[in-house]
């Protein structure tokens, strides 16, 4: 499966699960890749926009992310850094149940499912765990994601994913352009072009 370049930027609508919206510019680096986007929504009862800096290298592993956030409880910021060795911090502090992982995940954005995409050689039928640092949009809380990826079909326009995650016990199928951004996320976003 091979991807061609992000585009300089791209957008998604919430939909079902929360209402809102997404944007992202994708900017290259001498050394990978730098996300910047922002994301607004209401979910249940609760408002909150979140901004983030995502920085990976050229592997599309996250090397350093720098979040904020916005709720009725007031403004947040988030530093996660990962090591060469794969040591992460949050805010400074070592968090070693992130070990392992490659990536950082954004309950709010539909963009971070693009990473394990341009890292990872996916062969159809074969699920692949992708555990990621997961970043709550509420509050900036950051936890361990367990997820898998099994590539079901990679057609020239379109990607099609089965994803689960065993925290959150729930799947479904993922539909991605051929830049490896998410076109559909049932429940969750769809990109607008």
């Amino acid at each position: 499966m091979r991807l061609t370049t992000p585009p300089g930027g791209a957008r998604w609508t919430h939909t079902d699960a929360r209402a809102g919206f997404e944007v992202v510019f994708f900017k290259a680096l001498s050394a990978g890749y730098l996300l910047s986007g922002h994301t607004t929504a209401h979910e249940s009862c609760a408002l909150w926009s979140v901004g983030y800096d995502v920085t990976v290298d050229h592997a599309w592993k996250t090397v350093a992310v720098h979040a904020s956030n916005v709720t009725a409880e007031g403004k947040g910021e988030l530093t996660l850094s990962r090591d060469s060795d794969g040591g992460w911090t949050a805010n400074g502090e070592p968090r070693p149940e992130l070990d392992g992982c490659l990536d950082v995940d954004f309950e709010s954005s539909a963009v971070t499912n693009t990473l394990p995409l341009h890292r990872l050689d996916f062969i159809e039928g074969v699920g692949v765990d992708v555990p990621a640092a997961f970043v709550r949009a509420d509050d900036l809380r950051v936890e361990r994601l367990e997820q898998r990826y099994t590539l079901i079909d990679a057609g020239p326009k379109q990607i099609l994913f089965h994803y689960e995650s065993s925290t959150f016990e729930s799947a479904c199928d993922l539909r991605y352009d051929s830049s490896g951004l998410v076109v559909e996320y049932a429940g969750i976003a769809i990109r607008e072009t």
